[in-house]
């Protein structure tokens, strides 16, 4: 192997929805390129971006079934996946589609709809509060924003008229704010309570009227008042869908999946490492099936110390971590495992908690005369989305739960064969897509689907091992139970399901004023979906307070486990009634800002640090131009340090702020080659002032060169020698001693007074050098001519040298 290569400290299982969000938010923040990040994905790279953003595919979610179903057809097993990348691996008495086992998972297929939590859906306890607070901050410690802000921002959802508006649009949502504001939708929450628009919430300052309308898509003379501007915002749909591109040029992301950031970071780190395998930051590994997780003591907790897959066995290191990011049932299938292998009993509360959304559908077909705003003359297809939020008061009780509505509508055009794809890409929820094919030019199909929370701590719900079978890997399923508040056995016998079915109805009845408020008489009952359909499962690795009986802490950390995390809706105490996409998004970038932290260097001896082993912003590559060898190299930061990366001519790399006249340079470097060659100029004039072709030989010729060369053809070429071109030694007092070996970290101290240098070399003085001979170099700073300090990039792609802890004081 490599010397220089890194263990993976940072080990993501599942390269799914929150797996590849954590995965990417975690590269781009570790600024020092101190981490290896290892992502393990059980399916294959099946597609770039969301089913939604390319043509037809046919690559639909599958219906909801059971392993028992999938027998009974002879359509189950690891060779037999459901549209291509689908899969059932637990038991239940409740219908489910399954997973997508490939990279970016559910995000490829899912609706859209990221509306964020209202502050009462997020309680605390059981939530956390400096969890809520971070979530909800305008700005965080760092100067960074929330998190909420920063999951809005990144998938799409601060943009008003982005994807969604026009005349049908504009005419619907008159409609229901009116019927809202007048109180005939019952159950809707008050708008008091609603969360403002992301794009109104998130402006920075308070939006004017004239910019309200604007962000409603109104005229400058639209007739409302701020209040009415502001509520109607809120009935925007927030949807993940970037619809015009951000920059002049550039291509609009359309829906929002993990993919795309997946890729992003894994082409980073390609590009960086030089396709060199041992220095990639980031690396996925599809088709890898994490079994366990291999538990070792660690006090009186455990220690994840290796990550077993289908593959054979990863190492976790000793500084290493390791993120549990698949969908919740499994997730929590994977912990109850690994405990179990080593004989340990399973943590309380694992498992438990189980919720998903109670969810219904009511379509309907609206006379376009009904929609009493929508202009005459609007005859191009369209489409609209707005959104409803609820808050029902439970009988005998002054609890509330909430539920939403997400509004759909399309028409106005005529919908035939050759339109279909047009139309696929409008409808905003991928669910509702076939609903929407019956629309015409006489008639507006709306799609009402309520979305409301199950009640927590139901301890009829559950997910745990099931009692019999192991899947084709030799790890026992899980059998997953919810309790379901339709069924009136269960409700009589169980308080919390009797809630849920209280909210059900409550929902329903809220769709169907809405229905009204469109102009239908008597519109039909909601149709309900099973429980296991809506793919919002969470809950059974619920955080709380670090002083609690949680199963994760406030960092998402296993509360057993001094070196695991869960990223995804396994963790949330309570679910509310949006999608968790939004608030998952926001927790996965808040556990990447956790474990992606490097520690800055800090100068404990009183210099002036040069490089804090990230910063290079007051660094600059010098440049070639007319000449055949123009690559100088490169400078690249990883794990803390500076790193050489050769080009075909010699390049330096130099401070762009000028050295004190005298002053004291300290700093450490290693080889990776035992024959590498590299080297510190000192007192060299900008590179840019003296016109030359290749702009490093200006430090060549002005300056001097502390040498970094173990196998140098005469000793003032070796290491700690001050090398000056010619290979003069007049003046230099040598007494060399060998570096320390390839790999291990050298300190030189190099003192810069008058036109004195002296070197030292892991504590030796190695080299005194007294300039008499060289009137026009080494000259000392001066505001007329500053100069400067820079590190030689050796035109070899042997000669791999690294750099830390620079530092200076003046003398």
């Amino acid at each position: 192997p490599q010397i220089e290569a890194r263990d993976f400290d940072l080990i993501i299982v599942g390269g799914g929805t929150f797996g590849s969000i954590l995965a990417e938010h975690a590269s781009f923040r570790d600024k020092a390129r101190a981490h290896r990040i290892l992502v393990l994905e059980a399916g294959p790279f099946a597609l770039g971006e969301h089913v939604q953003n390319l043509p037809m595919l046919g690559l639909d979610v599958p219906k909801a079934t059971s392993i028992a179903d999938l027998r009974a057809g002879n359509a189950f097993g690891p060779d037999k996946p459901m549209n291509e990348v689908w899969g059932l691996p637990w038991h239940s008495p409740v219908k489910f589609p399954g997973l997508a086992y490939c990279l970016g998972g559910r995000s490829l297929y899912w609706g859209g709809w990221s509306p964020e939590l209202m502050t009462e859906e997020l309680p605390t306890p059981p939530w956390p509060a400096q969890v809520v607070a971070d979530m909800t901050a305008a700005t965080l410690p760092d100067g960074s924003p929330g998190y909420f802000r920063q999951a809005s921002e990144q998938i799409g959802v601060v943009e008003t008229n982005d994807f969604i508006f026009g005349e049908l649009h504009r005419a619907l949502r008159d409609q229901l704010f009116a019927a809202l504001k007048a109180k005939k939708v019952k159950n809707a929450a008050d708008f008091t309570v609603w969360p403002d628009a992301a794009g109104y919430r998130y402006a920075g300052a308070t939006p004017s009227l004239d910019q309200m309308r604007e962000m409603l898509g109104l005229p400058p003379t639209a007739a409302l008042t701020e209040e009415d501007a502001r509520n109607q915002l809120k009935l925007e749909a927030p949807l993940a869908v970037q619809g015009r591109a951000g920059h002049a040029g550039f291509f609009p992301f359309n829906k929002f999946s993990g993919v795309p950031l997946l890729i992003k970071a894994a082409r980073e780190a390609f590009a960086d490492s030089g396709s060199d395998d041992a220095r990639k930051r980031v690396m996925v590994v599809p088709q890898c099936h994490v079994t366990r997780l291999r538990l070792v003591p660690d006090g009186s907790s455990w220690r994840v110390a290796g990550v077993q897959t289908n593959q054979g066995e990863i190492a976790v290191p000793a500084n290493g971590k390791v993120v549990v990011a698949l969908g919740t049932i499994e997730s929590t299938r994977l912990v109850q495992a690994s405990f179990t292998a080593v004989g340990a009993p399973v943590p309380a509360g694992v498992g438990r908690n189980l919720m998903a959304h109670l969810r219904s559908n009511l379509d309907i077909r609206v006379d376009r005369s009904k929609i009493a705003g929508l202009p005459a003359v609007a005859q191009a297809l369209q489409a609209s989305a707005l959104f409803v939020k609820g808050r029902h008061k439970f009988k005998n009780s002054n609890d509330h739960a909430t539920f939403h509505l997400q509004i759909t509508a399309s028409g106005l055009g005529a919908i035939g064969g050759n339109s279909e794809a047009e139309l696929f890409k409008k409808i905003p929820d991928i669910d509702t897509f076939d609903r929407h094919r019956n629309a015409n030019d006489t008639h507006v199909a709306i799609t009402i689907r309520g979305i409301g929370e199950m009640q927590p701590g139901n301890t009829a719900s559950e997910v745990r091992p099931d009692p019999a079978e192991d899947d084709e890997f030799g790890v026992r399923r899980s059998l997953v139970v919810l309790a379901n508040p339709l069924d009136p056995a269960q409700r009589a016998a169980n308080p919390k399901a009797a809630r849920d079915f209280e909210l059900w109805e409550a929902m329903d009845q809220a769709a169907k004023d809405v229905a009204v408020a469109f102009g239908v008489t008597s519109p039909p009952n909601p149709v309900r979906d099973g429980l296991g359909t809506t793919h919002h499962e969470t809950g059974t690795l619920a955080m709380g307070e670090a002083n609690g009986t949680s199963v994760t802490l406030p960092d998402c950390r296993l509360r057993d486990v001094t070196n695991a995390y869960v990223a995804g809706p396994a963790l949330f105490p309570t679910i509310g009634s949006p999608n968790p996409m939004l608030t998952g998004v926001a927790m996965a970038r808040r556990l990447g800002d956790q474990l992606a932290k490097s520690q800055a260097f800090v100068a404990t001896d009183g210099f002036n640090v040069l490089f804090n082993g990230s910063d290079t912003s007051k660094w600059r590559m010098t440049t070639i131009r007319n000449q055949g060898n123009n690559d100088p190299g490169r400078m690249r930061v990883i794990n803390g340090m500076l790193e050489t990366v050769a080009g075909n001519d010699m390049g330096i790399f130099w401070h762009t702020e000028p050295t004190p006249p005298d002053f004291i340079l300290r700093l450490q470097w290693l080889r990776w080659a035992a024959e590498a060659n590299s080297g510190i100029y000192l007192r060299f004039p900008d590179p840019d002032g003296k016109g030359y072709n290749n702009t490093a030989y200006v430090a060549d010729d002005f300056g001097f060169e502390v040498q970094i060369d173990e196998f140098g053809e005469m000793p003032v070429h070796r290491t700690g020698a001050i090398y000056r071109k010619d290979n003069q030694t007049s003046g230099e007092t040598l007494n060399q001693v060998a570096a320390k070996p390839v790999g291990e970290w050298n300190d030189y101290e190099i003192h810069v007074k008058d036109q004195t240098y002296r070197v030292k070399l892991n504590g030796t003085e190695v080299c005194v050098f007294n300039n008499t001979m060289y009137p026009g170099r080494g000259a000392p700073s001066s505001n007329v001519a500053p100069s400067f300090i820079g590190l030689q990039v050796y035109p070899d792609p042997r000669s791999q040298v690294a750099y830390r802890h620079i530092r200076i004081q003046a003398i």
